[in-house]
């Protein structure tokens, strides 16, 4: 029975994806950074510890906790709505510590375990929003945009190790935590944007046609680490396949 390790499963894409590999039959190793056992269906299958990925020891504990895995998926992440000039400098290296160097550590960590067996698959999920440039999310795009290039250089290095390292980039998933979350961290900022602010969080919360929805990713997720085959760049969604084709990433 194969192991899968998933970080930022407290909800959204991470707490799905957690049950959807418990369903066929994975083990599955569920981080948060505050653990809840009342989320997931009780398993024998199922393990759930504390992990703060922005934390050098939170992960050297997690890794040593889990044992041996065959995959990591690289989920957690938080989120930043803001103008750049609204946003404090604390807050754009918080984005950086978790979304960024948290999945480069975590990334890290696993190599020895997989470059000793010759056998690994590394997942990052990344956004559509670094295929198609959206206002007040520039911190967090950059955020996201350097773990694609990471995942695609690494990826070469790792390759002659027969480690996969491959990307999941999901759309726009009004139904998850991910405006709440990035709303906390929206300043005041200048006056002169607040139209702008107004338009964008208006376009939210009123959003139609094509969404992506947390079982889409849970879905590219499972197929990406099944499938060896599977490319770099895996769009989650209906609108992330629609904006990866438009912008000719896939």
């Amino acid at each position: 029975m194969k192991t899968v390790l998933i970080t930022g499963c407290s909800s959204g894409f991470g707490l799905e994806t957690a049950k959807y590999f418990l369903e066929r039959g994975w083990k599955v190793i569920a981080t948060m950074r505050t653990p809840r056992e009342d989320i997931l269906p009780r398993s024998e299958n199922l393990r759930i510890l504390a992990l703060d990925v922005s934390k050098t020891e939170s992960i050297r504990k997690a890794i040593a906790d889990a044992g041996p895995i065959d995959a990591l998926v690289n989920n957690a992440g938080i989120g930043m709505l803001n103008p750049l000039e609204g946003s404090s400098i604390d807050s754009i290296r918080e984005i950086f510590e978790t979304n960024t160097i948290g999945t480069i550590a975590m990334t890290q960590a696993v190599l020895p375990q997989f470059r000793e067996r010759k056998s690994g698959v590394i997942v990052n999920v990344t956004s559509t929003v670094t295929v198609k440039a959206l206002p007040l999310l520039a911190v967090y795009t950059a955020s996201k945009a350097a773990i694609n290039a990471f995942t695609e250089s690494v990826a070469i290095e790792l390759a002659p190790f027969n480690i996969r390292a491959r990307l999941v980039l999901p759309g726009l998933a009004p139904q998850t935590n991910f405006g709440a979350n990035a709303r906390t961290r929206m300043g005041t900022g200048p006056e002169a944007y607040s139209a702008l602010v107004q338009q964008v969080m208006t376009g939210l919360t009123q959003a139609s046609g094509p969404i992506t929805h947390s079982q889409d990713v849970a879905e590219q997720i499972w197929k990406v680490v099944t499938d060896p085959s599977a490319p770099m760049r895996n769009p989650a969604g209906e609108d992330a396949v629609m904006w990866a084709k438009e912008t000719k990433f896939i």
